[in-house]
């Protein structure tokens, strides 16, 4: 699988510029989960799971490839109009890619707990304690109005972790320049199944199945 962020919050020129690779691309695909359907309950049932994966994350990866093989005709016919108009199909469907493909390696169901090691003194760093931390991220992603994401990204420049709030599926480093680390899904057909519309509790949830290890290794690789 071939990751890319578009460069969506700096100009037009950056996008057109970073989408010019996509005569040489392959198709996206559909990434397997590294965990059955029902490996997440109680927290995140096996119904959520399959629609989520199967339905709502493979149909992001099937609009993107449609809209690259669009932008690619576009380009090769130099048709500017038409590479502009389908920006905001790439931004959305490539952001949903990417951030569905972070959620599923985010998640366990070995996980929750707390991190170790140079994350978790980071985080201690950064917010004050694991508790602070944790309250702040879920107090952001309860908050997201309509649809997006909560996220936990390493601010490269500034060398410090940072809590985010990102709408519909914006892509966290493609938008803010931050670094994902950790994404919070809250959409509701993350959750709607089976906590109804109180999201409070989903994020209560969630934290069960955390997966530290998969969170302190992007932080790892984003520091070096």
């Amino acid at each position: 699988l071939i990751f890319f962020v578009f460069s969506f919050s700096r100009s037009s020129a950056k996008l057109v510029a970073s989408l010019g690779c996509l005569v040489s691309r392959q198709k996206h695909t559909l990434p397997d989960l590294p965990y059955d359907y029902g490996a997440l309950e109680p927290h995140i049932n096996a119904e959520i799971m399959q629609l989520h994966h199967s339905k709502h994350h493979a149909t992001y990866v099937n609009n993107l490839n449609v809209a690259e093989e669009k932008y690619k005709e576009a380009l090769a016919k130099g048709d500017v109009t038409a590479q502009v108009s389908l920006q905001p199909a790439l931004k959305f469907n490539g952001g949903g890619h990417i951030n569905h493909t972070i959620f599923w390696t985010n998640l366990s169901p070995n996980g929750g707990g707390e991190p170790k090691g140079e994350l978790m003194e980071a985080i201690k760093r950064d917010f004050g304690s694991f508790a602070n931390f944790k309250e702040k991220l879920t107090a952001v992603s309860v908050g997201v109005q309509g649809s997006g994401w909560g996220w936990l990204g390493y601010n490269k420049e500034q060398g410090r972790l940072q809590i985010a709030a990102c709408a519909n599926q914006d892509p966290l480093q493609g938008t803010t320049g931050l670094i994902p680390l950790l994404g919070i899904d809250v959409w509701e057909h993350a959750y709607y199944l089976q906590y109804k519309n109180v999201r409070p509790d989903y994020l209560k949830a969630i934290w069960n199945v955390i997966n530290w290890e998969n969170i302190s290794s992007r932080y790892a690789s984003c520091k070096k």
